[in-house]
């Protein structure tokens, strides 16, 4: 079994919006990161925190995706992944909820790969999803808040998964990055 646990908890202060419902062909981006997972996983889990209700509201007809609130979403995202695996007893995929379109190829190489943990990239350069085995995930619950996820992968042996898929590398972080973004996927 795999879960997919999507983080969505943050306050988009960069974006001085909620980038999570900025749209791209009239859906949320965040229902776009969910649905280029869900093919993939045996379970959806979105872990919210200040945009909560907001976050709900676009899920509230989807059975089959969990939405959980994190009461300590400002202590930031390592406290959100901490959140969301708390009753995960199964490999996960990690994807932030701003990094919409990686292609289902990509998830593929990563369910594929052999390393406790898997780490797309493109050109060298690694991004998301990660990809964890159960028996890492039992010790990620184990670190503290102040942890990070990076901290946790440069722990251990992971493998990198080449792929040609530059949306591993694309998360909004600022309007513009969503204007970016827009203008690149309207291109193809």
């Amino acid at each position: 079994m795999i879960e997919g646990i999507i983080l969505a908890g943050g306050y988009s202060s960069r974006a001085q919006t909620n980038k999570m419902l900025l749209r791209f062909n009239d859906l949320p981006l965040i229902l776009h990161t969910v649905l280029s997972l869900f093919p993939h996983v045996d379970h959806m889990k979105v872990v919210t925190g200040f945009y909560d209700s907001d976050i709900r509201e676009v899920f509230k007809d989807f059975s089959n995706v969990e939405i959980t609130n994190n009461p300590y979403y400002d202590k930031g995202m390592f406290s959100s992944i901490l959140w969301g695996i708390d009753n995960v007893d199964c490999d996960i995929f990690i994807l932030p909820g701003d990094c919409p379109f990686v292609k289902s190829e990509t998830i593929v190489a990563l369910k594929n790969g052999k390393g406790s943990i898997r780490v797309p990239a493109y050109e060298g350069k690694t991004g998301h999803p990660i990809f964890i085995d159960r028996q890492l995930v039992a010790k990620l619950k184990k670190e503290s808040v102040d942890y990070n996820l990076k901290a946790f992968r440069n722990r251990y042996n992971y493998e990198i998964i080449n792929t040609d898929d530059t949306n591993i590398l694309n998360d909004i972080d600022t309007i513009n990055d969503y204007r970016d973004l827009n203008k690149n996927l309207e291109g193809k």
